[in-house]
C-alpha cells in the first residue's frame, strides 16, 4: 500500500481526526478571544432566517472559534469532495460544524459540477431552515485568498445575508501549504472581526455579482488584517 493511500484509509483519517479536533478544541478553549463587530452577528443569529459566513481557507482551524457566536443556530460547513477532504470533514464534525460535500474548484470538470450543484441545493436548503453555512470561498484549492463565485451565488440564490470573518492567532504556526494554514497554540490570543451584513440581489447581473466578488473579497483580506492588527 502507497503512503497515500494508506492516508486515505477511513482508519487512518479517523485516528488523525480525533487527534487534531482533540488538539484544536484544548487550543481553541485556553485562546483569550476578543471579537469586534459582534453586534450584526449577534442580531443575525437571534433572527429565523440563515446566515452565510466566509472565512479564508487558510482559517480552517481558527473558524470554529465562531461557535460562541453562533451558539443558537445549527451549523454547516462546505467542504471538498476529494478523498484529500475527508479528514478535514471528519475534524470539523468533531468540532460542531458537520459537512456539506461539495466542490468550489475552478477546474470546471463534470465531476466538480455536480458536485457543486448538489452542495448549492444542499446549502440553499439548510440556509432556508435558519442554519449557518461555512465557505472557505478560495478552497479547496486556491489560489489563496482569491473568492470563487461560489458565495456571491449562494448569497443571491438564497436570500441570506453573509458576514465575513477575519481570523487571527498568537502565538501559532503556519504550515508550508498553498493556503498557508495557521494553527493555534494553546493558552494564546485570537482575534475574530465580523464584516456583514452583506447582501447579494437576486436580479444581479454578471456584472454585478463580479464587482461583489471583488468587493467582498478585499474585505475579508482586510477584515484578516483587522484581526491580526488587535493582536499586535
Amino acid at each position: 500500500m502507497s503512503l497515500k493511500a494508506f492516508i486515505r484509509s477511513p482508519r487512518v483519517q479517523g485516528v488523525l481526526a480525533l487527534l487534531l479536533s482533540g488538539y484544536l478544541d484544548l487550543a481553541l478553549k485556553t485562546t483569550r478571544w476578543r471579537f469586534e463587530n459582534r453586534g450584526p452577528a449577534d442580531a443575525a443569529v437571534a433572527s429565523p432566517k440563515g446566515i452565510i459566513g466566509c472565512f479564508w481557507h487558510g482559517r480552517i482551524p481558527l473558524g470554529p472559534a465562531c461557535r460562541e457566536v453562533l451558539a443558537h443556530k445549527p451549523r454547516k460547513v462546505i467542504m471538498s469532495l476529494s478523498p484529500d477532504g475527508e479528514f478535514i470533514v471528519r475534524t470539523m464534525e468533531r468540532l460542531s460544524f458537520p459537512a456539506i460535500r461539495g466542490s468550489s474548484s475552478r477546474k470546471g470538470d463534470a465531476a466538480n459540477a455536480k458536485g457543486g450543484a448538489g452542495a448549492m441545493m444542499d446549502s440553499v436548503r439548510f440556509l432556508r431552515s435558519g442554519g449557518v453555512v461555512a465557505i472557505t470561498p478560495d478552497g479547496p484549492r486556491g489560489p489563496a485568498e482569491q473568492m470563487a463565485a461560489g458565495a456571491v451565488t449562494l448569497a443571491r440564490v438564497s436570500g441570506a445575508p453573509v458576514f465575513l470573518f477575519g481570523l487571527h492567532c498568537r502565538p501559532g504556526f503556519q504550515l508550508d501549504s498553498w493556503d498557508r494554514t495557521l494553527f493555534p497554540l494553546p493558552f494564546g490570543r485570537g482575534a475574530v472581526v465580523f464584516d456583514g451584513p452583506l447582501h447579494a440581489p437576486r436580479d444581479a447581473d454578471e456584472a454585478a455579482c463580479e464587482a461583489l466578488r471583488l468587493d467582498w473579497q478585499a474585505r475579508l483580506t482586510a477584515a484578516n488584517s483587522r484581526a491580526a492588527a488587535l493582536l499586535g
